[in-house]
């Protein structure tokens, strides 16, 4: 175990300075731990799963940017389970449309640093003080996509 978590440090410490040479250096530590045989047939089973799908795990090295496991995902949908729990679901269709979207909201502006409630404000006073938060999306994206081509660069240049 102590070798995977090691490997998930590098992986996170190579995200925050690319290279060529470390990228091939985690490609080759990756097949030795997955590829490696414990002699624990459930053990080695699962990491004969995991190793098919090496191309999907290996594009952070490709793509630096990438996040290396969905735990945002998994809390925003558990975050919204434990809403419905405690309101006792929704009382009709549009009630649950209703919930989704404002669960929604309540989790984009979350992550884009904006606060739920002065957006839902901004929003209905019709002040329009912030922008939309499609904008917002598309703003950070760019920023995001220039970084990646930047750091692209800069791995061909540094080889």
């Amino acid at each position: 175990m102590d070798e995977f978590w090691v490997y998930y440090r590098e992986l996170l410490a190579y995200r925050d300075s690319p290279n060529q040479k470390r990228k091939l250096e985690l490609a080759f530590i990756f097949w030795e731990l997955f590829g490696t045989d414990t002699g624990y047939k459930q053990l080695d089973e699962r990491k004969r799963l995991t190793a098919a799908k090496a191309d999907e795990l290996l594009l952070v090295l490709e793509y630096p940017e990438l996040p290396l496991h969905n735990n945002p995902a998994e809390l925003a949908a558990r975050t919204m389970v434990q809403g419905r729990n405690i309101s006792y679901a929704t009382q009709t269709s549009e009630g649950t449309k209703a919930w989704d979207i404002f669960m929604s909201l309540v989790a984009t502006t979350r992550k884009l640093g904006i606060s739920f409630l002065e957006y839902m404000r901004d929003r209905i006073s019709h002040r329009s003080k912030i922008p939309s938060l499609a904008t917002i999306i598309r703003e950070k994206s760019l920023i995001i996509s220039q970084t990646a081509l930047w750091q692209e660069e800069l791995l061909i240049n540094t080889g």
